[in-house]
């Protein structure tokens, strides 16, 4: 292994339930955490205040480039966007950001941007990305690659439960709906189609809940760090 730590890589749909396992297993292994999604949630974001058209992918791309994002670790444990020095990350946690960021996300312009940011934020390794292509395209090369994965119905429910929490009533039926439309836009689209890498670990979680996660989690990190 190149890296003094591993990159670990853990990809998958919105409410597979992947942003809570990677937070908790950086936690466990005492890595830092990288919502990639959040990039695209944020510049999709700061492109609707700036009054932009979302399928101007030249117009996006560029903004893209002038952003300043970071990542700050919450109270909870949780990775946050800042933007611009600012914590900006409860704002984009709603389905309409989801749908402006699925919009933002196949413009070839806007991937090439956060490409190398995304690559950054993970170079020395000892860090865990969440995403959609982190396997696939950001760190095709990343020590450990684990694609999660939940039926439709249970993703919807568990993310009525999500906002919820924070007092956002919801209908299941329309967030399955919803679920199901970006599954098949972020599958379809030309640049980095959601898929699992051919090496993943491959895990779903609809069965599961978020102890055994963690745990299936940590035992395939530390099987491939020691065959590495």
């Amino acid at each position: 292994m190149s890296r003094p730590a591993p990159v670990i890589a853990i990809d998958g749909p919105a409410g597979a339930g992947k942003s809570t396992a990677a937070r908790r297993l950086a936690l466990r292994l005492g890595y830092k955490l990288v919502d990639t999604g959040a990039l695209y949630r944020g510049l999709a974001l700061a492109a609707t205040e700036a009054g932009l058209d979302l399928t101007d992918a030249a117009a996006v791309g560029a903004l893209a480039r002038t952003l300043d994002f970071d990542f700050a670790r919450g109270e909870d444990g949780r990775s946050r966007l800042v933007l611009g020095g600012v914590d900006r990350d409860d704002e984009i946690r709603t389905e309409k950001v989801a749908a402006w960021a699925s919009v933002v996300s196949r413009h070839p312009e806007v991937r090439e941007a956060l490409l190398g940011l995304q690559r950054r934020f993970g170079e020395k390794g000892g860090v865990v990305l969440e995403g959609r292509d982190i396997g696939t395209v950001v760190f095709p090369d990343a020590e450990v690659k684990i694609f999660l994965t939940a039926s439709p119905e249970e993703r919807a429910k568990r993310r009525v439960q999500d906002l919820a929490a924070r007092g956002i009533e919801a209908d299941p039926a329309v967030i399955a709906t919803e679920i199901r439309e970006r599954d098949a836009a972020d599958a379809n689209r030309a640049i980095a189609p959601l898929k699992p890498a051919p090496d993943a670990h491959l895990f779903d979680t609809t069965d599961h809940d978020l102890d055994e996660v963690v745990e299936e989690l940590v035992a395939i990190v530390e099987s491939a760090t020691k065959r590495g």
